[in-house]
């Protein structure tokens, strides 16, 4: 396991003075990283080996958002090394060790000269330290759309959504759907299934569907097929 501690931010918050979702979720990615890069198999390797990890999907659960200046330790590991597939937890606990969010994700390797799936490297094999997975219930990580879908205006992407692979990075998908959410709508579970890779310049066409407690939002491109699939639900609804 790894993990690392960290103060919530002034520029972390939100109109309320708590953390926002994006920034739970850019804690959990930076945790990966930085174990990645503790390991040596962060950017340097893979960009040596031309091959980069691709998320699939996600599943986080928040059960408290802290406020600004809370102490909090976000940690990481995985769990399961299938073939071209390596599954991951998060957790991100207070200073009472309360658990205040939790994720599961599911990577997939990629070659970079193939643009296909690849096996797991030996190294890889070798440098992570597989550890039991989280007690979560999770849900199949294809999601289904629904019937009706209301569509929006279309926008295109901008440079301040890239990362470093020059792809729409994975938080900014979920920034985008969560603006179609009402006001006073609270994320307490999110799932996403990622399709395909926006790139700047493309044009994002939103389709969304809003429930008392849930919402669904389809980022497709003009032709309808998505780059991804996000479920967000609201933390009134009971966390199974």
């Amino acid at each position: 396991m790894y993990s690392f501690h960290s103060k919530i931010r002034y520029s972390e918050t939100d109109d309320g003075g708590k953390i926002t979702f994006p920034a739970i979720l850019d804690y959990f990615q930076d945790c990966s990283f930085f174990q990645s890069e503790e390991l040596q198999l962060g950017m340097e390797f893979l960009n040596k080996k031309q091959v980069v990890w691709v998320l699939v999907s996600w599943q986080i659960e928040v059960l408290r958002y802290p406020g600004i200046g809370e102490q909090v330790k976000t940690a990481t590991w995985p769990y399961d090394f299938k073939r071209f597939y390596g599954n991951r937890n998060f957790i991100m606990t207070g200073e009472k060790e309360e658990v205040l969010a939790q994720a599961a994700s599911l990577w997939v390797l990629l070659d970079l000269k193939t643009g296909r799936p690849c096996r797991i490297l030996p190294e890889m094999e070798k440098g992570y330290v597989l550890e039991p997975p989280l007690p979560m219930e999770c849900g199949s990580r294809k999601l289904k759309l629904p019937e009706q879908m209301e569509e929006r205006a279309p926008f295109s992407v901008q440079k301040f959504h890239l990362d470093t692979n020059h792809h729409v990075n994975n938080g900014k998908y979920i920034l985008m759907a969560q603006e179609y959410v009402p006001d006073g709508f609270q994320i307490g579970r999110m799932r996403a299934e990622y399709k395909k890779s926006a790139v700047y310049g493309d044009q994002i066409f939103p389709y969304v569907n809003l429930q008392k407690e849930k919402a669904v939002i389809l980022l497709a491109d003009e032709e309808k097929k998505p780059y991804v699939i996000v479920e967000l639900e609201d933390q009134h609804a009971e966390i199974r």
